[in-house]
């Protein structure tokens, strides 16, 4: 499904902020520290389960002392992923205001496909997909994927279309309409359609490998499985990047096999979506140099 948009020349400053001001003099690189923070969050993390089981038996034991202790401990976290999430914003907040010369210039060239896999949950909130959605058009993309688990998109998808179209009419009205206006090509997809597509997919491989008057039986590559979501129809390019928005760090169930190559970054809630967040995934992508093997 493609959707209307407006000039691309406008870039965001209908959203209210301003991504590419003339340059400026600060520079102060966050990447090391953003990427510290972000592994040891991870690593708290990684120690939830046994967290909670020493949580439990400090409980139980009924001493004040160490309850006292991991209150503080509590306290300590709590603080560390507020600065964490400050650091974050502030980061978020200079990006968007071009103070760093090497977000000023994405080259989206590299980001032919973007998936964009947001829990179901969070996928009610479709005035914020729609915001997401804008900001991707603005920056310069043109394809992208949306995709939850439970078909919350599908069912929204009209929705947005009704939107996106009411904003491209308004916006024609101030538009040159000799300027090559192009528009974004949206893909919606759930978990369903990845099962549907295995197991149609499986059906084909049957038939033509297991069920034929071939006595000898092939091994199975991936390129066979490849023909066979083409055969059925499921021929939609792999992403170049995925971004996560919701709290797991995962996938979500996204179809395996149009992520093989796939990069995947976990955004962070959506309803704390950053344009320097979204900004700063898709540079930090366009600076990777991937070996393909054989």
């Amino acid at each position: 499904m493609s959707l209307n948009c407006s000039n691309n020349s406008r870039f965001l400053s209908g959203f209210g902020v301003r991504v590419f001001p003339q340059p400026g003099k600060l520079e102060f690189n966050f990447a090391r520290l953003i990427m510290f923070l972000r592994w040891l969050e991870a690593t708290i993390l990684d120690l939830g389960d046994e967290m909670h089981r020493v949580y439990m038996w400090i409980w139980s034991s009924g001493d004040l002392g160490l309850r006292l202790l991991w209150h503080v401990m509590h306290l300590i976290l709590s603080t560390w992923y507020f600065i964490i999430g400050l650091i974050g914003s502030l980061e978020s907040f200079l990006i968007s205001s071009g103070l760093f010369k090497r977000y000023r210039d994405l080259d989206i060239s590299k980001v032919q496909y973007l998936a964009v896999a947001i829990d179901s949950d969070e996928a009610l909130q479709t005035l914020k997909v729609l915001e997401l959605l804008r900001w991707l058009e603005a920056i310069g993309l043109r394809k992208v994927c949306l995709y939850d688990t439970a078909g919350v998109l599908k069912k929204s998808k009209e929705a947005l279309t009704l939107l996106l179209n009411n904003e491209r009419m308004s916006n024609e009205t101030t538009s040159d309409p000799l300027v090559d206006q192009k528009c974004l090509s949206l893909e919606v997809i759930s978990f369903s359609d990845g099962k549907q597509a295995v197991a149609k997919a499986a059906d084909v491989l049957l038939k033509k490998h297991y069920l034929s008057s071939n006595t000898e039986k092939p091994n199975l590559t991936e390129s066979d499985m490849t023909d066979a979501l083409g055969a059925i129809g499921y021929r939609e390019p792999d992403p170049d990047l995925m971004l996560i928005y919701g709290p797991a760090r995962c996938h979500m169930g996204f179809p395996a096999w149009r992520i093989r190559y796939t990069e995947i970054v976990h955004m962070g809630p959506l309803k704390s979506m950053k344009i320097g967040a979204l900004i700063k995934a898709i540079h930090r992508y366009t600076m990777v140099h991937q070996n393909y093997g054989t």
